[in-house]
């Protein structure tokens, strides 16, 4: 029999029959369903000695006395009402580094996407079957010996500059967080003030959590202050950028595409102005998907829930900024 109670918010399907298999045998799961009303959700819940949830209400929380750990999948956490979740004394822990690796490789992949412009390509040969060869050689970059900035250097910025390496890119970062010497050798890269790595920068890639500081944190100014050429990658969190400048600047000339995962609202309206350019590449918030994903942010879930239940401290808990 289970020693304890989990609490596991999804949509039911593939990914929660996964969930529930991974548990260890001390952990029974129930499996609760996102869509679900408040009372439902209480009912389901009101024994839980621990959630996995990147969303759920106080409402909710305040029926269920013996929650000691709120866990996420994954690294955001800004769903999550933190300061209130704190002062009732359940900490939060986040899942940063399970898609740390998928996160990066699909950066990458935008990045070479947007650049070569394949997804163009791809339309006119594959869906239109129209043989333009040449059409966009004078649109195409080349990523090697290019100046990439990434804004953020934790750990999925980590894995995106460890990756860029082997392009031979100049690789520049900002962020608040001071990053040891060793550790930007080691991944050849060189720290930089915000508005100068937007000046110098071929492609700006974001990489940070969304927060009071960093919502908007893109916007009007400081699209004026990048390269005409410049590509903008967002696979981080959609308010980060502001999506109507955004807009404005790709019409506008003032930069010259982007690669985005995400976007202010998910799902994103079908009439989004974005959409009509062809000179964005937009995936549905994917890049952190993967099997191997899955298994990571499960066994860390687990083991960290385990963890606290035992007595022990939690490891990656989130805190206010």
């Amino acid at each position: 029999m289970p020693t304890w109670k989990v609490s596991y918010f999804s949509g039911v399907g593939g990914r929660s029959e996964f969930m529930v298999g991974q548990a260890p045998a001390e952990l029974g799961v129930t499996v609760v369903d996102p869509g679900m009303s408040d009372a439902e959700k209480i009912e389901l819940c009101k024994d839980a000695d621990a959630i996995i949830s990147s969303d759920v209400s106080l409402d909710v929380l305040r029926q269920c006395p013996n929650v000691k750990l709120i866990q996420t999948l994954s690294a955001g956490y800004d769903r999550l009402d933190l300061s209130a979740i704190l002062e009732m004394g359940i900490p939060v822990a986040n899942n940063g580094g399970a898609n740390a690796i998928a996160v990066a490789e699909h950066t990458v992949a935008l990045i070479i996407n947007v650049g070569k412009r394949l997804m163009l390509q791809w339309d006119s040969t594959t869906k239109r079957r129209e043989w333009r060869g040449g059409l966009y050689l004078e649109d195409l970059q080349e990523l090697t010996d290019k100046t990439v900035g990434i804004v953020g250097l934790g750990r999925i910025g980590k894995h995106v500059a460890k990756r860029l390496t082997g392009f031979d890119t100049h690789t520049i970062f900002y962020d608040i967080v001071d990053v040891p010497e060793d550790v930007q050798e080691e991944l050849k890269v060189e720290p930089a003030e915000f508005d100068d790595l937007l000046r110098e920068s071929d492609i700006v890639s974001m990489h940070v959590p969304l927060s009071r500081r960093t919502r908007g944190m893109v916007s009007d100014r400081e699209f004026d202050l990048m390269k005409e050429s410049a590509i903008l990658i967002n696979a981080c969190r959609g308010p980060v950028v502001d999506e109507a400048a955004l807009y404005r600047a790709l019409q506008d000339g003032k930069i010259a595409a982007a690669g985005l995962d995400v976007l202010e609202a998910e799902p994103t309206p079908a009439d989004n102005p974005l959409l009509e350019l062809d000179n964005v590449v937009v995936t549905p918030h994917m890049a952190g998907q993967s099997q191997e994903t899955n298994l990571r942010a499960a066994t860390f879930a687990y083991s960290n829930i385990m963890r606290v239940l035992q007595g022990e401290e939690a490891e990656s808990l989130v805190t206010p900024e």
